[in-house]
């Protein structure tokens, strides 16, 4: 036996542990999630049926499922750029030398670690009738939803938008922190001492450097927002009147309460090729996969 021959067997052996559990948590689910797409199978039910797409004909005829596609586009365009930037801007302020930033840093962090269940139930009093927010937009003026702003068709679904926007934007802080951190000040030197202002540096040494970190951001905010659950789970259920249904709710709605799991696998899978579609676009818009030439 040679060395090399050795070596991998050894590699193998150290991988196994992983690859075990990859295809016994993660490959047969998948696979197995994808078979049952394909029948009628209902969890209560003794046997189940081979139907083809009949599941992925019946969804796009489902108005439900068609509401919470729609939901669940405008949670994910309304909030990423938002939280893009906003994180890139507490970014940008928490990178100066200024006494005190670690503080800043940690306190807009602390909303990405506390549970999203906690979070979610404080909004919900403050969202509420007669809550805080309520409260202070009767002091300025501005009117709100006579039964508060997660009982009203038209703000319930921007009210857990702007939550989430709240939530995520420190998590994200951090990434384009580290980002920053890693380009040489050498260059932001060189450039004042050639006259650039703060705003060419920005422009022309900060985001083109800042690319592969705005890149990472957007994708696992684009995955995270497209999976979005635990926030309408404990603020709305879907409602009112669907206006906050999403797909990974619809799924949820569909497998574990009404038992069709069939139907709620092939919903799932709907959900998985667009993220797919999506995170290949946004790879494309950044240039990933182009040569050097190009």
């Amino acid at each position: 036996m040679t060395h090399t021959t050795t070596a991998r067997r050894t590699t193998l052996l150290y991988l196994l542990p992983w690859l075990l559990t990859l295809a016994l948590f993660w490959l047969y689910p998948l696979l197995h999630s994808f078979y049952l797409s394909m029948t009628d199978y209902e969890l209560l039910a003794s046997e189940s049926h081979f139907v083809g797409l009949a599941n992925y004909i019946e969804l796009f005829n489902d108005q439900d499922f068609l509401k919470a596609l729609l939901n669940t586009a405008i949670f994910v365009v309304g909030t990423i750029p938002f939280t893009t930037v906003f994180a890139l801007g507490l970014a940008l302020l928490v990178n100066r030398r200024i006494p005190g930033a670690q503080i800043f840093r940690s306190g807009y962090f602390i909303p990405s670690i506390t549970s999203l269940v906690v979070i979610a139930l404080i909004f919900t009093n403050l969202y509420s009738r007669g809550g805080y927010l309520t409260m202070l937009c009767d002091l300025v003026g501005i009117p709100t939803p006579e039964r508060g702003f997660l009982f009203s068709e038209g703000t319930a679904l921007p009210a857990i938008m702007a939550m989430d926007v709240w939530i995520a934007s420190g998590y994200y802080m951090l990434l384009f922190l580290a980002g920053l951190k890693s380009i040489p000040e050498e260059q932001y030197e060189a450039a004042a001492l050639d006259g650039a202002s703060a705003w060419s540096s920005f422009w022309t040494i900060t985001l083109p450097q800042l690319r592969p970190m705005a890149l990472y951001v957007i994708l696992i905010n684009t995955i995270k927002s497209f999976q979005v659950f635990v926030e309408i789970f404990v603020m709305t259920k879907g409602g009112p009147l669907n206006s906050t249904l999403t797909v990974v709710y619809f799924v949820y709605d569909r497998g574990l309460h009404k038992f069709l799991m069939g139907y709620a696998s092939a919903a799932a899978y709907v959900l998985f090729v667009l993220i797919m579609i999506f995170a290949l676009i946004q790879m494309r818009l950044f240039g990933v996969g182009r040569s050097t030439a190009e």
